[in-house]
């Protein structure tokens, strides 16, 4: 096996086992099958490379938790006392039957498999398992991922903090820009990153005038120009020792040289937004009130059709997870949650802005910002 988990980090996994078993018992769930995806990290510490062959925990409802997986992952498989037992397969062996012989004398009535499952490993289980339910397993472990614990919480505070150290530099001029292209500034961001203690980038987006207005601006071979905003969105997952990453995400838009009053008034607008968002974001509130809580800023502006996304998003090992601030969501905000407040104006074919922070519902219920950069729209010259 690879380095043990922390013990921290195991004490930590069996509770979530006893959660899930709880929140299992609740839903009526009587097997918990977990593939490919953030999910089988959270609960084991094993982040299975997504290869075609088969990787599944088995957690039955009662009994010990078997996780099936190739015997040449194995070995990476880290130590986390005794949590589940290790089934590794070989290429002679055919995986599906090994999990169908490990439920062969068990209930199995209604399973819950992976929501990234690859399609053939749901295809050949229900050929497997004939006569039973399926349904996802983000019932169980979506609510349960979404309340982050105090470990968690501090995870996503140091990715925080990382992140904001990159956007001082670029706030501050450290990263040229004006006749550079949107993929060098992408590269600085990402290298910068990785300084800062991410073991992995999962995105750069810098979107320079004209693409400032696209919010998942693919950076390319555009020269960035003077008097331009430029909106720039990064983030990746933080190293920590002795268990799985966790992300950062943030957002600053800066200019190339004096804005434009048009630009500087909608920016304002922006700001404010933003500002209301995160102080709408409170234990007891739906996820839907602090998207209108933002959008209602823009729409009072009359730039309400300029923000064409939702205001936010969860964060943990996964980018985006539960909860969503998006209108038409009920789910009750709740201490623990962690997501995004990121409100934008796009002006097709102009301009673009966006300005995003990290947010945890504390302790107390008042949001906690785990951003703190300067969110004035930054003036570089360079």
């Amino acid at each position: 096996m690879t380095e043990a988990l922390s013990p921290d980090a195991i004490q930590a996994r069996h509770s979530r086992l006893g959660r899930v078993r709880d929140r299992m018992g609740e839903e009526g769930v009587d097997v918990l099958l977990l593939s490919h995806g953030a999910d089988l990290p959270w609960l084991t510490g094993y982040e299975a490379m997504p290869l075609e062959r088969l990787t599944l925990l088995v957690l039955p409802l009662e009994g010990a938790p078997v996780l099936v997986v190739p015997g040449l992952e194995a070995p990476r498989v880290p130590e986390a006392g005794g949590l589940v037992e290790l089934r590794p397969w070989s290429d002679a062996e055919d995986p599906l039957a090994i999990v169908g012989g490990l439920l062969a004398h068990r209930s199995h009535r209604r399973l819950a498999l992976s929501d990234r499952a690859w399609a053939t490993t749901a295809f050949g289980l229900q050929r497997t398992l004939p006569g039973a339910e399926w349904i996802e397993a983000s019932t169980v472990t979506s609510p349960l991922r979404a309340v982050k614990d105090a470990a968690e919480l501090a995870a996503l505070r140091a990715a925080g903090a990382a992140a904001d150290r990159v956007a001082a530099v670029l706030q501050t001029g450290g990263i040229p820009l004006i006749g550079r292209t949107e993929a060098a500034v992408s590269a600085d961001l990402s290298a910068l990153l990785v300084a800062e203690g991410h073991r992995s980038v999962n995105f750069a987006i810098v979107g320079s005038g004209p693409n400032a207005a696209s919010p998942h601006h693919e950076p390319g071979e555009r020269i960035i120009g003077p008097r331009e905003t430029v909106v720039c969105d990064f983030g990746g997952t933080f190293a920590l020792e002795g268990d799985v990453g966790y992300c950062s995400d943030i957002t600053r838009t800066v200019v190339t040289g004096e804005p434009s009053p048009e630009v500087s008034e909608a920016y304002a607008v922006l700001h404010a937004a933003q500002a209301a968002g995160v102080s709408a974001a409170r234990a007891g509130v739906t996820a839907a009130s602090v998207d209108a809580a933002a959008r209602s800023v823009i729409e009072a502006a009359g730039l309400g059709d300029l923000f064409v996304h939702r205001t936010g998003h969860g964060i943990g090992i996964e980018e985006h997870e539960d909860p969503y601030l998006v209108a038409g969501n009920d789910e009750l905000l709740q201490v623990g949650h962690a997501f995004s407040v990121e409100p934008g104006i796009y002006a097709p074919d102009r301009f673009g802005m966006r300005l995003e922070d990290i947010v945890i519902v504390g302790f107390d219920g008042a949001p906690d910002p785990l951003n703190v950069a300067d969110h004035h729209l930054a003036v570089v010259d360079a």
